[in-house]
């Protein structure tokens, strides 16, 4: 009988003898569902970071800017703000605003959302004179009994509604003023604003924004100002308590 390699011999040293016992053929599987489990388990905590920092963001009051002593304008509900010149829907006839079709991927629908409810607000000044935004934009008449976009206004406060079933806009990110333009069927540049043409003085929070007018969130409490003309002295304006 040949001699054993040194190898066999401490095998059989140890109780085994012969080639060790082969491994189990299921543990890459079990390796693979571990894995997985983990990535599973990974990928939703970082959806639900997502999600709670995009919540964060959409619900926090934005900072006053840096002259909180500008004039105080208090919003009361149903209360107009400015002189009225916009027909109100849906007596407006506007081909380009939304008639119930999506806008901006935006839909039209016969119950509000929930799942994102913010107000933000919009003032428009025609050489140092408040127009008035009109109640109903956003409402879209129909054989069925209407709907309602997303994005709307309910009263002529100024007062902008988002209440979406998503927290986020399509394509991502927040809903933004360009879309509220869109739905109304207006422009919105810098020398044409909902048809009222002339230099365009932006305001955000009180602190002048040079930025494209279409990008300016919808969040909680933004107050957006917008001067075409003559600027005027930017207001701050006082949301109704729990609003």
């Amino acid at each position: 009988m040949p001699n054993s390699s040194r190898a066999e011999r401490r095998r059989g040293e140890r109780g085994h003898v012969g080639k060790p016992p082969p491994r189990d053929p299921m543990r890459p599987v079990y390796i693979g569902a571990v894995v997985l489990v983990l990535a599973i388990v990974v990928a939703l905590l970082l959806n639900h970071m997502r999600e709670t920092r995009d919540i964060a963001a959409a619900y926090a009051t934005p900072t006053p800017g840096p002259s909180p002593s500008a004039k105080l304008v208090t919003i009361e509900d149903g209360v107009p703000l400015g002189k009225e010149i916009f027909p109100v829907r849906p007596t407006e006839d506007t081909l380009r605003g939304g008639q119930g079709s999506p806008v901006d991927g935006i839909g039209c629908e016969s119950m509000e959302g929930s799942v994102l409810h913010v107000h933000s607000h919009l003032s428009i000044f025609v050489n140092g004179e408040q127009i008035r935004i009109p109640k109903l934009v956003g409402a879209a008449a129909s054989a069925g009994g209407g709907c309602l976009y997303w994005i709307h206004t309910h009263d002529e406060t100024g007062v902008i509604h988002v209440e979406s079933p998503q927290l986020q806009a399509p394509g991502g990110g927040p809903f933004t003023l360009g879309m509220f333009f869109d739905i109304w069927g207006r422009p919105l540049t810098r020398t044409n604003v909902a048809d009222l043409k002339g230099p365009v003085t932006a305001y955000v929070n009180g602190t002048r924004y040079d930025g494209d007018l279409r990008s300016i969130p919808l969040v909680s409490h933004q107050q957006i100002v917008i001067d075409i003309g003559t600027p005027t002295p930017s207001p701050m304006y006082v949301f109704p308590p729990e609003d």
